[in-house]
């Protein structure tokens, strides 16, 4: 056996694959930090992915002698790939020193678990109250390397959920009704992602049918948007609600795809936009009048975002299904907000919220909230006034 192995018609498929294998772990750290910021790549990458696990999987039937034994087969299934995705991944979300930590990589395994598993699993009470205690505990400690750590892990699980909302939200509207290139693209990779996936058998089966069967049961856009407002709430009890509030105000193409969702989905999603409105309205408060002028600028346009953003969506959403979708006081506190909020703006980006909230108002059947009328009138006053001074 010890001749089998060391014979060089045995040793240069090894030595192939494992050279192979390492360029392509490789090549896929360097693809997976442009991954996270275009779609486009995201996709190829999980092409590329796939395919590289079909090609380790037919390569031992070319190559018997690559067959590993039964013993060492746990060792031979792909880890070094998935173990260096994982690693990828926390690095990207931590950044250099915070990442290396054991808790923060802890952290960001449980929050990424949470993602995928259903909430139907008894599982998923049990790991989601470790996250929060790890979350909590650092907090408590009061130490500025541990606030460091939930803010850039609790950053990314954001970000990483809304990516998945958005895909899952996608998918759900995927009836061939497509409006423009870019979105003709990504329907149509859907569909070749779909056939890799058909395609991969048993090699897949291990490394990735696990992740399709839980992004059925696991991911579904309602469970992402109620771990999102979970997510934010989090961030917001560390102090660090700009990062949910920058992030949900790009989100214009989620809230453009909340507009034709079903109404359970319109009624989580409510809830993380009134919640988030809530946290914004605080954001730069407290700075002194010393602080920069453009950091105050880009606060201010955060809000403008929010508010072009997801005004439509509470025009339409808020009667919910079978119970209003916030009670009274909530729609008090958030129509409040809002006044305040666009007060905020210059005469001209309230003039775009104003007309914005004015068109869904008035064309939506079954709501009269918010009501901004008193903010529309006052609107109007001012610029009456400034009409008569020109």
């Amino acid at each position: 056996m010890g001749m089998m192995e060391n014979s060089p018609t045995t040793m240069a498929p090894l030595l192939i694959r494992n050279m192979v294998t390492s360029l392509f772990i490789y090549a896929d750290k360097s693809l997976l930090n442009l991954s996270e910021k275009y779609k486009l790549l995201e996709l190829i990458r999980y092409v590329a992915i796939s395919s590289f696990l079909f090609f380790l999987r037919i390569l031992p039937s070319l190559f018997p002698s690559l067959n590993p034994e039964p013993e060492d087969y746990d060792s031979f299934k792909f880890k070094p790939l998935l173990q260096a995705q994982t690693d990828s991944h926390v690095a990207c979300a931590c950044g250099v020193g915070v990442g290396d930590s054991g808790i923060a990589r802890a952290l960001s395994q449980l929050l990424s678990i949470v993602n995928d598993i259903p909430v139907s699993s008894r599982k998923y009470e049990i790991v989601r109250s470790l996250a929060e205690r790890l979350i909590e505990e650092n907090h408590r400690e009061d130490v500025q390397a541990l606030r460091e750590v939930n803010r850039t892990v609790l950053s990314a699980a954001f970000s990483r959920t809304l990516r998945q909302l958005e895909a899952a939200m996608a998918e759900l509207g995927e009836d061939g009704s497509v409006s423009g290139p870019g979105e003709l693209v990504q329907y149509r990779l859907g569909k070749v992602l779909r056939a890799v996936r058909s395609v991969g058998g048993g090699a897949w089966t291990r490394a990735g049918k696990r992740r399709e069967d839980m992004n059925l049961s696991g991911n579904s856009a309602e469970k992402l948007a109620a771990e999102l407002l979970w997510l934010a709430q989090k961030l917001g009890g560390c102090g660090f609600e700009e990062e949910a509030v920058e992030r949900w105000a790009s989100a214009s193409n989620v809230a453009r795809l909340s507009l034709s969702a079903e109404p359970r989905l319109q009624c989580s999603l409510l809830k993380v936009s009134a919640f988030l409105f809530k946290q914004a309205k605080d954001i730069g408060a407290e700075e002194e009048e010393s602080d920069e002028q453009d950091k105050k600028a880009r606060q201010r346009q955060t809000k403008m975002k929010m508010l072009m953003s997801w005004l439509p969506l509470l025009c339409r959403a808020s009667n919910g299904t079978d119970v209003p979708a916030l009670s009274i006081n909530e729609r008090a506190e958030v129509e409040k907000v809002l006044e305040e909020s666009i007060e905020m703006l210059e005469q001209e980006e309230q003039e775009q919220v104003l007309s914005l909230w004015l068109h869904h108002f008035t064309y939506s059947p079954s709501s009269d909230w918010p009501n901004l009328h008193a903010s529309y009138a006052r609107w109007c006053s001012t610029s009456r006034n400034l009409l008569l001074l020109h």
